[in-house]
């Protein structure tokens, strides 16, 4: 009976050794080689997991630019800083990406839209968006119930007493989890360098938007008419800026009757040049309407007449004290 049990054991041992062999020797045969840099890759990224790049993980996407099928600047959150990194491990050029933060084109909350139905039912945007558009008079509003705030893996947004999300500008990433959550499309990525944005995305006539929300582009086409460098234009009785032409000079929100157009800087005064200016031509290179004249190395002047103050000439200008500002109150 013992001897039984010996054999048991040693066949079973045996084959047991026999499968470890064969198991080592296929291991060996099918071994894949995992590059080294996929795991330095996911390293040096935010770790968030959160699928703005396009994949399930960090993981996947840094498979992904190691194979060559993802751009290194492609993890939004990241940044620019994390595709300097990652050109660093792969031996290549940064590829700079134009950061973007998310904005909403809407102002109308509970006070300013008027309330048309009562909803009771799951307290979702996508839920009440389904029953007849909302619970506003306006079709076209923030329905108020923060999907994008639920979808947010930043903590960025955070709903007002109002009805309306309020974004972190610090904290926001641009990877568009809120654009995608909103069913309303009212969200939108937009350059973080941009001051000026259009509130409203209502398509009705200005005659009825006045009537149903108090901030709501009616269509008045003076904002239009204000831009010097024709960025904005109507569509559909709406107002749209085109951000690539804007230069930020805030003429259109100074202009705009209902406050739908939103700047968030400093509407300038007046710019002059002083007798510090040393002539390098960078400041009549960079004004949009040509206003400023003047030769190399000599002193150069603004025609107040042409000037829309948009200071971007004192942004570019290298000396101190050759361009002066002067802010309204």
């Amino acid at each position: 009976m013992d001897s039984i049990y010996i054999y048991s054991i040693l066949s079973m041992g045996g084959i047991g050794a026999i499968l470890a062999l064969g198991l080592g020797l296929a291991a060996k045969k099918f071994h894949v080689e995992v590059d080294e840099r996929i795991k330095e890759v996911e390293k040096v990224l935010p770790g968030a997991n959160c699928g703005a790049c396009g994949y399930a993980g960090c993981s996947s996407f840094a498979e992904a630019v190691i194979k060559g099928d993802a751009e290194i600047n492609g993890c939004p959150v990241g940044g620019n800083e994390v595709a300097e990194k990652i050109a660093e491990i792969l031996g290549v050029q940064e590829e700079t990406n134009e950061t973007v933060k998310a904005q909403l084109l809407c102002s109308g909350g509970i006070k300013e839209t008027k309330k048309i139905s009562e909803y009771h039912g799951i307290e979702t945007c996508k839920a009440v968006n389904s029953i007849n558009g909302g619970t506003k008079s306006c079709q076209y509003a923030c329905l108020g119930y923060g999907d994008c705030e639920e979808a947010c893996p930043f903590d960025a947004i955070e709903m007002s007493d109002n009805g309306l999300p309020i974004i972190d500008k610090e904290k926001c990433t641009g990877c568009g989890k809120c654009v995608k959550a909103c069913p309303q499309n009212i969200i939108i990525l937009a350059p973080e360098d941009k001051l000026n944005h259009i509130r409203c995305s209502s398509h009705e006539p200005g005659k009825v938007v006045s009537k149903i929300c108090e901030v709501g582009c009616i269509g008045c086409s003076l904002c239009v008419k204000t831009c010097p460098v024709d960025a904005i234009k109507m569509e559909d009785n709406l107002a749209v800026i085109d951000y690539d032409k804007c230069i930020n000079c805030g003429l259109c929100s100074e202009k705009c009757p209902t406050g739908t157009i939103e700047f968030n800087g400093r509407l300038i005064e007046k710019v002059v040049i002083t007798d510090q200016c040393v002539g390098c031509t960078r400041c009549a290179k960079a004004c949009p309407v040509n206003a400023i004249e003047g030769e190399l190395k000599k002193v150069h002047e603004i025609d107040q007449n042409k000037c829309v103050q948009c200071g971007l000439c004192y942004d570019v200008c290298k000396v101190d004290g050759a361009i002066e500002v002067t802010y309204k109150e």
